[in-house]
């Protein structure tokens, strides 16, 4: 191949490859800010199943999982449609759905309101260290 050819193709490798790239890992909310998404909440199927925290998922507990947030981080969800609320505890890696911001235990579900409808449009907010 000629030098310009061998230029060429690299630089097309290259730009193809980056152009698959992504940024790295979604930022963690910043305490104080807020997060707004799509929430949905577990199956009943993944109930006494290890999560990712090595603890055990328990539907009746208010727990739940964010891609990025170090388990153990509180976070508030409010039902943007509803302005119901409740503190839940990180514990798993998820979702895996596109728009999804957060998997919650179907108690945490059901009191803000949207085990009937399966998903919601939610604000977390990170709840500071005592």
């Amino acid at each position: 191949m000629r030098p310009k050819a061998t230029c060429l193709v690299l630089l097309l490798a290259l730009l193809l490859s980056a152009g698959c790239a992504t940024t790295g890992r979604p930022k963690l909310i910043p305490q104080g800010a807020g997060e707004v998404g799509t929430a949905s909440f577990y199956s009943h199927r993944l109930h006494g199943r290890k999560s990712a925290s090595g603890k055990i998922y328990d539907e009746e507990q208010l727990t739940a999982a964010h891609r990025t947030l170090p388990f153990g981080t509180r976070v508030r969800v409010t039902n943007l449609n509803n302005d119901r609320c409740v503190v839940v505890t990180i514990i798993d890696r998820g979702p895996f759905r596109r728009r999804r911001v957060i998997d919650l235990s179907r108690r945490a579900a059901e009191l803000l309101g949207f085990v009937a409808s399966g998903t919601t449009r939610v604000l977390l907010e990170v709840i500071p260290d005592r």
